[in-house]
């Protein structure tokens, strides 16, 4: 098959059309750097034409209150583009427990960007992935200061990027889900002791104190990010992914 991967030479989409060429498919990577520009729509007529699906692994440039227009304008260029093509599966990434943090801008903007796929009335699939392993250090990031990381205790269950990908991947080359799949790591921690972990792991000195209103993940209430049954384990743990 042919595969349109939209934001195809990032984290992920460079892993998952890696992937999928390995495999005996066709995957083409577009991106801004390729010609592919989803808010004004040039390319995309061009960058959809023959592929019989297209995977749309592109982020919004900020977490904030602009992210909503960024996903309803893409989201919007990509599905007519998408329909004049005749496309017959799109598949987006997503994030678990995204629809369940409306105080996040950027989840909120998330949970937009599924709804705009499932009423798009094209055959469709829905990735969501736990957090990603190579984002934990921008995490700790936000509330650090040169002695200490500050963190609430909210439940993480990191996943790698490269299962990530495997698992986008194994969605698109199939059928139309026209639903979710949830995609997980094998451990969940809570992110105070997950960043206790990792600065340990890396031999970095500063401490970590729980502070249940630092940083985007204290407004996240309960186990809402971590996967439930019916979901996909991946196998890489944190500890050996670390190493």
């Amino acid at each position: 098959m042919k595969f349109a991967i939209i934001g195809g030479t990032g984290l992920i989409g460079s892993q998952v059309v890696r992937n999928l060429n390995e495999a005996g498919h066709e995957a083409v990577p577009h991106s801004p750097s390729t010609g592919v520009d989803l808010l004004t729509g040039q390319g995309l007529d061009a960058a959809l034409d023959g592929a019989d699906v297209v995977v749309n692994l592109t982020n919004s440039p900020t977490f904030d209150d602009a992210s909503p227009a960024f996903f309803r304008t893409s989201m919007d260029n990509l599905v007519a583009a998408a329909k004049k093509a005749g496309t017959g599966h799109f598949v987006i990434l997503s994030i678990v427990g995204v629809d369940q943090v409306p105080e996040l801008d950027y989840y909120r903007a998330k949970t937009l960007q599924e709804d705009i796929l499932k009423e798009s009335g094209i055959p469709y699939s829905i990735v969501r992935a736990t957090q990603f392993m190579e984002f934990v250090d921008a995490v700790l990031s936000w509330t650090a200061d040169e002695n200490t990381v500050r963190l609430p205790s909210t439940p993480i269950q990191p996943i790698a990027a490269a299962d990530v990908a495997a698992a986008v991947s194994e969605v698109s080359a199939g059928k139309p889900l026209n639903g979710t799949l949830d995609v997980g790591g094998p451990d969940v921690y809570p992110l105070d002791e997950l960043g206790r972990i990792t600065l340990s792991a890396k031999g970095d000195t500063r401490s970590v104190a729980n502070d249940e209103t630092a940083g985007m993940f204290a407004a996240v209430k309960g186990d809402v990010l971590t996967t439930k049954d019916g979901a996909r384990i991946a196998a890489t743990r944190y500890l050996d992914w670390l190493k």
